[in-house]
């Protein structure tokens, strides 16, 4: 679960930052900061695993690499 990759870009329609967890589908948050949307969103990555464990629901394996990191 450390090993999920998290994207995080600035965002010119919310005037913020979006942090985002592409193996968790729909996990991702807002901040002011760059910081701010990565506290938020290792808050949320939390609750989606909880949220998932409760349910009886599969939890992805950490797969997601940017092209960057891919080796040919």
């Amino acid at each position: 679960m450390k090993d999920y990759h998290t994207n995080v870009f600035y965002s010119d329609e919310d005037q913020g930052y979006i942090a985002d967890i592409p193996d968790l589908k729909y996990c991702s948050a807002f901040g002011a900061t760059p910081e701010e949307a990565v506290r938020e969103v290792l808050k949320a990555r939390e609750a989606w695993l909880e949220a998932a464990r409760a349910n009886g629901k599969p939890i992805p394996r950490a797969r997601y690499r940017p092209l960057i990191y891919q080796v040919a």
